[in-house]
């Protein structure tokens, strides 16, 4: 797989940024060198498609919305009913998944080109996605590991809650600066890092 060029651009400064003086509220980073894809089971194959992700990545899923799991670099969750992202630093992800889920189960789209990846973590984290998104951040109404989809005005968005303070964001390559640039506003009032 070739190497994508970061569609953030000149937008993407590392250091510290915004009230930074008391302490970093949340470090900013885009992961890069994944593989993204996206399973849409049929309604009566999802059990099968979820026994599948399983034995071609070793992450586990049960059949309930959300639910996800992550393990390192590599990871996956529902964000709709039989829709799935499978996410892992690994170009041959396509092709381990093409091999244990035929056509008559569910439909397999690369998305590695068409979404970039941001993680926002640190203790303030919850804080400045709770300024851009309509949803609850917390880990009562957003388990680890689970996944959710949902919009900024007109920027859609894939969260998965990654750890204690960590989530990843999966925005349209093409809104990547635009949203960057958004992100880095709400987190001004925290300070924020760039790594």
């Amino acid at each position: 797989m070739a190497e994508l060029q970061s569609p953030i651009g000149s937008a993407y400064v590392t250091g510290d940024h915004g009230n930074a003086a008391g302490g970093v509220g949340v470090t900013i980073r885009e992961r890069i060198g994944l593989s993204i894809i996206q399973i849409t089971a049929w309604s009566d194959t999802i059990p099968e498609v979820l026994t599948a992700i399983g034995s071609a990545t070793g992450l586990v899923l049960q059949n309930k919305p959300g639910l996800g799991r992550v393990a390192g670099e590599k990871s996956v969750f529902g964000f709709a009913p039989g829709r799935y992202f499978v996410v892992a630093a690994t170009p041959e992800l396509e092709l381990r998944l093409r091999s244990v889920i035929s056509a008559d189960l569910a439909t397999i789209i690369d998305l590695t080109h068409g979404r970039t990846v941001i993680r926002v973590s640190g203790p303030d984290a919850e804080w400045v996605l709770s300024k851009l998104f309509a949803i609850d951040f917390s880990e009562h109404a957003f388990p680890i590991a689970y996944g959710r989809a949902t919009l900024h005005h007109d920027i859609h968005a894939n969260i998965q809650h990654i750890d204690d303070e960590t989530f990843d964001l999966y925005v349209f390559r093409t809104f990547a600066r635009s949203f960057w640039k958004t992100l880095g506003h709400a987190a001004e009032e925290v300070g924020y890092k760039v790594e």
